[in-house]
């Protein structure tokens, strides 16, 4: 049987994973919490009135800044509050929802990656706007889940001989009792997890981002080259665009449509 093994958002892009146990979505927002913050470099431009989906490129990110996997962050949904530790010691607390703290988070940022962050960086946020990589496509794929198989992470360790953390690929859903890439026959197919309806609808590129480790921060691999060399393409995941409201959790079988 095919089921969820692990739920995760990423309040921040780049930052650091949060677990769930269950995992509310909606048509009209996608996963709430997710992405829903971003770095971005002194250079870029964003107007929170008028937002605009924006290259990855445009941000503080793991494919150039891995210095930011060696971060534990939790951002609090009822205060704001954000937390981030170093080798487990607490080294900012601050307030996403005050000018004050958004700018000692910015401090901090500005302090750690030095030159990295190309000018002073902003915390930036938009009502109703995703930071997700594929939010430069549509506003529907702006709102989609992130899907991992893990028996295609495994055929991956298999081929290169290396451990791969399933956390290099910051997915959403992490499912295991289906092959190695058959989510990739998934697109075009409605798909059921819990009482929320999906739909595949794009194999997931990987790029540079899944070279960090996240365990230790360092950029010890090369996948993007290794998917490549080993299967033809570049791909690992799927993205899965919402069809109702609903809630999904650890443990529920995963259904797809013939």
């Amino acid at each position: 049987m095919t089921k969820v093994i692990s739920l995760y958002r990423y309040p921040i892009k780049g930052l650091s994973p949060e677990p769930l146990t269950k995992m509310a979505v909606s048509h009209a927002q996608g996963l709430p919490f997710d992405r829903a913050f971003a770095l971005a470099l002194g250079t870029t431009r964003f107007d929170p009135e008028v937002p605009e989906p924006l290259d990855k490129g445009c941000f503080l990110m793991l494919r150039k800044n891995e210095k930011l996997a060696a971060l534990g962050t939790r951002l609090d949904p009822e205060t704001g509050t954000l937390t981030i530790r170093y080798r487990d010691e607490i080294v900012l607390e601050a307030a996403t929802t005050s000018a004050a703290g958004r700018e000692a988070i910015e401090d901090f940022m500005a302090g750690y990656l030095g030159e990295a962050t190309e000018g002073r960086p902003r915390l930036i946020s938009a009502e109703g706007h995703k930071f997700t990589d594929v939010s430069v496509v549509s506003p529907v794929m702006m709102k989609a889940i992130s899907v991992i198989n893990l028996a295609s992470v495994r055929a991956l360790e298999e081929a290169t001989g290396i451990f791969v953390h399933p956390l290099r690929f910051r997915a959403n859903i992490y499912l295991d009792g289906v092959p190695a890439w058959a989510e990739f026959d998934w697109l075009g197919r409605e798909v059921e997890i819990g009482g929320i309806r999906f739909r595949g609808a794009r194999r997931t590129r990987r790029c540079a981002a899944t070279n960090v480790n996240p365990e230790t921060a360092a950029r010890d691999a090369n996948l993007p080259k290794a998917i490549l060399q080993h299967f033809g393409h570049t791909d690992l995941g799927i993205y899965l665009e919402v069809l109702n409201d609903g809630v999904c959790s650890v443990g529920d079988a995963v259904t797809v449509a013939a």
